[in-house]
């Protein structure tokens, strides 16, 4: 049976660049990019052409930020997708390697992420599972000073990019994908959880605040309704672009009323959304 033709449309460096720059993507600006390499169509270069065409709408002056987050640190009691036995968990504890920035690859965040980590002049942050990489003038502003028990609050880069209004893209990704609605758990009553990761010197416990993906579906399409979101289309994905600002004020008072949740700590924690082991987003 012949192969089937690849689904298209045909999309290069030059479309991305000229179609993000009618979305709204402006030069010199700060952006926090979401994305799914297969929605876009056949991408010609695949996740190099996407980072090129970012950079290209963003001009020499912008600044590219993406999630490069690491969700196999994590205890594997927790892992679901796939499990591992029982009996291979103190091993895996004992042996499993401490994150490092410059060489632990982004896992369930998508090819265009890891692009990004491994760009020249790229940085990174610090959080051994919630790390965020940047390109660009602003790119050490952005990543510095990531708190190790603070994954996507305060002392993360999401409250930076807040700061420095920053925009969010979702690019054929959807609302689940919206690392901003988590800052606005850690500015509502939520619960605490115990986080286990390899540390330099060993297996280690961290208190955090426990995140969730739960419902921001929902949460999107309310935030979508009710403020300015500009739409349209890059390739043949969806492509979504609003400020984190206004993004973490609208989860903020969304999820107090919709998603509320004691504050009381958790034990044993439920792994949540962004540290899932699950299936890559591509």
């Amino acid at each position: 049976m012949a192969t089937p033709p690849p689904t298209g449309p045909l999309v290069t460096r030059d479309t991305l660049r000229t179609q993000l720059s009618e979305l709204g993507v402006r030069p010199g600006e700060t952006l926090l990019a979401h994305s799914s390499l297969s929605s876009l169509g056949w991408v010609n270069g695949g996740g190099v052409a996407v980072v090129q065409g970012l950079l290209d709408a963003l001009g020499p002056e912008g600044t590219l930020v993406v999630p490069t987050q690491t969700g196999d640190l994590s205890d594997p009691a927790l892992w679901g997708n796939p499990p591992v036995p029982p009996q291979w968990w103190a091993a895996i504890r004992t042996t499993m390697p401490a994150y490092d920035p410059r060489i632990t690859p982004a896992r369930g965040v998508g090819v265009v992420p890891e692009t990004v980590r491994t760009w020249p002049g790229a940085l990174r942050s610090a959080h051994p599972q919630t790390s965020f990489a940047a390109i660009g003038p602003r790119a050490a502003e952005v990543v510095e000073g990531h708190a190790p028990d603070c994954r996507l609050g305060e002392r993360s880069p999401l409250a930076k990019l807040e700061a420095m209004g920053a925009r969010v893209l979702l690019l054929g990704a959807g609302y689940a994908s919206c690392t901003s609605f988590h800052l606005a758990e850690y500015r509502i009553p939520s619960p605490r959880v115990a986080v286990g990761r390899p540390g330099p010197d060993g297996w280690e416990t961290v208190t955090e605040v426990s995140i969730s993906s739960d419902r921001f579906d929902e949460l999107g399409y309310d935030f979508e309704r009710d403020r300015p979101v500009v739409r349209g289309k890059v390739g043949a994905a969806e492509a979504r672009l609003f400020p984190v600002a206004d993004a973490v004020a609208y989860a903020e008072r969304w999820l107090a009323v919709h998603r509320p949740r004691e504050e009381e700590f958790l034990d044993p924690p439920p792994l949540s959304a962004p540290l899932e082991r699950g299936d890559p987003q591509v």
